[in-house]
């Protein structure tokens, strides 16, 4: 296997594992252990973070090494209102763009979600990273026929920066997010951009009170 794909597969490994914290906000990232965890050298290591690190996922600290990005109250709100403007304005493009095989992506998206959020209120806490892939999914798949590949890629950096805030608050809205959900999965069918983005804002901005109120982040 070549270092390409074993630095590629650190990579990903090491990015999951932050944004589900399993590696925890602010928690010191040393090579020596790391390189056992992750079956790879230092120098890929330093290589990965430093790529997690242009990501504001990872502080590099100089010569003290790297750290794990901390969470703040301040810089969930500064993600939240980023990822609201971003996702506004592709909805606009993708409603007014998007063809029969988007509304498909759109539906089969949210009956995914749909089908988690059912299990989850049935049988409780769900598997984290399914769950919130579902809700990626989905929110992709709205914005999916937008015509920007960047628009895209920028939206996916954001939305799991906000994730990562969802996953270390351990909540979620319940019956409440399931509804906007599905709401916005009509106003995609309907073309009603406006309404839309009246109902991802109340879905963003309730989703960052929620976490808020839980307390874990200050």
């Amino acid at each position: 296997m070549d270092e390409g794909t074993i630095g590629e597969r650190a990579y990903r490994r090491i990015r999951g594992d932050i944004l589900f914290g399993r590696l925890a906000p602010s928690e010191k990232l040393k090579l020596e252990r790391l390189k056992d965890d992750y079956g790879v050298s230092v120098s890929t290591l330093r290589e990965v973070l430093s790529r997690l690190a242009s990501e504001k996922l990872v502080v590099a600290e100089g010569q003290r090494g790297f750290e794990v990005a901390p969470v703040s109250a301040a810089d969930l709100k500064d993600i939240a209102s980023l990822r609201l403007l971003l996702e506004v304005h592709a909805i606009a493009q993708s409603f007014q763009s998007g063809d029969m095989e988007w509304e498909a992506r759109v539906v089969a998206a949210h009956h995914k979600l749909a089908a988690m959020e059912d299990r989850k209120k049935s049988e409780g806490s769900p598997d984290a990273e399914t769950w919130k892939r579902y809700d990626w999914e989905f929110h992709q798949a709205l914005i999916s026929a937008c015509g920007s590949r960047e628009l895209m890629e920028t939206h996916g950096a954001v939305f799991d920066k906000y994730l990562r805030y969802q996953v270390l608050a351990l909540t979620d809205r319940g019956d409440i997010a399931a509804r906007e959900h599905k709401q916005l999965m009509q106003c995609a069918l309907k073309r009603d951009a406006a309404k839309a983005g009246a109902v991802l804002r109340a879905h963003i901005t309730g989703g960052v009170d929620h976490a808020l109120a839980v307390g874990k982040i200050a």
